[in-house]
Parts: structure tokens; sequence; C-alpha cells
């Protein structure tokens, strides 16, 4: 028998999982999988560290499993076909925590009240990252769970960079830049001197690119500056999110187009960022392999913000060690690592081609005077750690 955290990280239509075995000093992995179309045409996929299924079942297309029986049903799968594996606790990805939560936190009634305050702060992320939470709360009131914020690495950033120049009657009620991915950026910071012990301990700057996107400075593994703000909105063109707008665009879509709220809302998160320049697709991959102008544009820009904000986290920093790879784009698309690296040669940044195409880790040359890495992301080990940690202390 061995104890298993199980982790979560819960979207409007899927619902990812990981497992973990809590008994032992390395918490290795045991089995992750994905819970896809959860009202659409459900099916539910459990792989071993090698990626090899053992674990499968679809649903007929139009049923609505929703998150309630999609968390019942893992329940039961590790109940019926991993008996060898006794839950002991659930951690979850929550993507606010606010002014308040600044470190991962067992979770009671009076927790997700709190939690659910914030949705404004997260519309389309916290009440589905806090469904889960309710539902296994019901089903399995026994379970310790534990909420693991995206907020709460920035939290240690200088209260003037999490400040806007607006009114205190505005900013005391929380309105202030928080910061998102820090789950990843936190697991980059933990084996970054693996790799490169000078950066760990001095400066650097990690681009969590991926269809969500966003950069962040740190100094000493601790971070001091970061892309997104109040909402994960801002910073760098995504998928299908802008990134950084002019407030007074908001007005002119209000004062010349009629939109309401909803309307922007749908139009900025959904409609925009790469989807929306190119009129193509949201994929990276898709754009890159395309022949139309538009996708060309979309990558230029992609890779133009990305050299704005870099300088920008640069300056915050006041200098730069290393710069680091991370995520879905990050990790997988060395034509984007080749144009950011080469814009960014006048940092001294030198890339080593032949390295770059095979995925590094290291893709700067030796004489670079900024290392450039490639760092897979792991959010979900993270996610474990804090699980165990809240749980037993």
């Amino acid at each position: 028998m061995a104890d298993v955290i199980l982790v979560l990280n819960a979207g409007s239509s899927s619902i990812k999982f990981s497992a973990f075995d809590a008994g032992s000093d390395a918490h290795p992995l045991l089995l992750r999988g994905r819970i896809e179309g959860l009202y659409t045409a459900p099916c539910f996929v459990a792989e071993d560290t090698h990626g090899a299924e053992i674990g499968a079942h679809a649903w007929e297309a139009g049923v609505e499993l929703g998150h309630a029986g999609a968390i019942a049903y893992l329940i039961d799968f590790f109940r019926s076909h991993r008996a060898e594996h006794t839950l002991v606790a659930v951690g979850h990805r929550v993507v606010h925590g606010g002014v308040d939560f600044s470190q991962a936190v067992r979770i009671t009634p009076e927790v997700v009240a709190a939690l659910a305050k914030l949705t404004p702060l997260a519309p389309l992320h916290q009440p589905h990252n806090l469904k889960p939470i309710e539902i296994i709360a019901h089903l399995r009131p026994d379970l310790p769970q534990v909420a693991c914020f995206d907020t709460a690495f920035h939290r240690v950033q200088p209260e003037v960079a999490q400040a806007f120049a607006l009114p205190a009657s505005i900013t005391g009620r929380g309105v202030r830049r928080y910061g998102f991915h820090g789950l990843s950026y936190e697991y980059i910071a933990s084996v970054l001197a693996q790799f490169d012990p000078k950066a760990a301990s001095g400066r650097t700057v990690v681009a969590h690119l991926g269809n969500g996107s966003s950069m962040c400075a740190t100094v000493g593994g601790r971070s001091v500056a970061s892309t997104m703000g109040f909402t994960a909105l801002d910073g760098l063109p995504m998928g299908t999110r802008c990134g950084n707008l002019d407030p007074g665009v908001i007005l002119y879509l209000i004062d010349e187009l009629g939109m309401d709220a909803r309307a922007i809302e749908d139009l900025v998160y959904r409609q925009s960022g790469l989807l929306g320049v190119s009129g193509l697709s949201s994929d990276m991959r898709a754009l890159l392999a395309s022949d139309d102008e538009r996708a060309r544009f979309a990558v230029d820009l992609f890779t133009y913000r990305i050299g704005r904000e870099l300088g920008s986290l640069v300056a915050a920093a006041r200098g730069i060690d290393a710069l680091v790879f991370t995520a879905g784009i990050g990790e997988h698309a060395p034509a984007i690592r080749e144009r950011v690296c080469r814009e960014a040669d006048w940092l001294g940044i030198e890339l080593d081609p032949a390295a770059n195409e095979t995925g590094g880790p290291r893709i700067s040359t030796t004489t670079s005077k900024v290392a450039v890495w490639v760092i897979p992301t792991n959010e979900e080990t993270i996610l474990a750690r804090h699980t165990l940690s809240a749980t037993t202390r």
C-alpha cells in the first residue's frame, strides 16, 4: 500500500490529475491523466510515468459528466482500480489567492468562502478551480484538501512593483498587480541551481510561454517583477488573450461600439491574442507552419512583445545573468527561442543554434554574457510538495 497525494488542475471543461507517493522523501510521480470534454464528449485516460495507458474510459457524445461526475469517477478509479494507492490528501491549483493567501493553505469552509469572493479577480478560472474542492468535501469529507496559489510566489515583490497609480479608495479594495504562473516560476527557481548556480543566486528572467504566457524576473530565486498584473490578461499576447492593452481602448469599445462588460470580456479573453491577430489559430505550431501573412504578423507581434517585456524585467532586476524558457512554446518551439534571443543580442546573448534545435538544456554559447536555458516546468511537483507540507505542519 502507498499513501498518495492527488493533485488536481481543474478548468472549465477538463481536469488534469497527478498522483505522487506521499511516503517517499522524493515524492515520486506515480501516475497522471486527464478527464476532458466534461460537458460534451467526456473521456478519461490515466498513464504511468512512462506514458503507458493504465486506465481509459469514454462516455457517449452529448453526455454531460460535469465536474461532479468527473471527480466521482476519479475517486472510484483509485478505489476500484488502484487499490494499492490510498488517497491521503488532495492538492488544488487555485489561480487567485488575493492579498491574504501568500502560501498554500489547508482548506476549510472559511477558506473556500474567502476564495469564492476573489472570483471577480479571475472570473474564468476561480470558479472552476473551486468546484472540485466543494465536490470532494461532499464525497470525502475525511480527505484533507490544500489550495496552492498561482499568485503566491509574487507576493514577495516590492510594494512599488505591485502598485497601480490609482486612488487609495480603489487600491484598498485589492486592485493591484498580483502576477500569475507562480507555481511554474517557483518550480524553475527550485531547480535552477542544478543547471546554473550563478543564475539561481543572481538575476534571472523566466519566460513561461504557452497558451497563457507571462514572464517573471527573479533575484536570488524571489520574484521582483512580472508581466501579468491584476488579472491573467496583462502582459504578453497569448493564445486568445490580448495581453497589455491601453485602458482607453476599453472606453472606446464602450462608447463607440456599444459593447458591454460581458462582450468585452469575451473579446479580450477568447477572441484576441494570436487567434485574433492571425484570424487563423491560437496554436503557435499552426502559425509557424503557415504561409499566411497574418500568421507571420501574429508571430512577429508575440516575439516583439517578449523583447519589450524582457527589457523591462532586466531593468527591474537591475541586470540579468540568465534567461530561461519554459512551458509549451518555450520548451518546444526553437524558432521562437531563436527569434527572442536574436532580438535580445543587445544584452550580450549569443545563441548556439545546434543546441537550440535539440532543446538544450543550455542553448547559449559558452562565451555568451547571458546564459540561456530550456527547463521544462513541473507545477504538479510543487503542488504535491505544498500539499504534503500543509497537511503535516
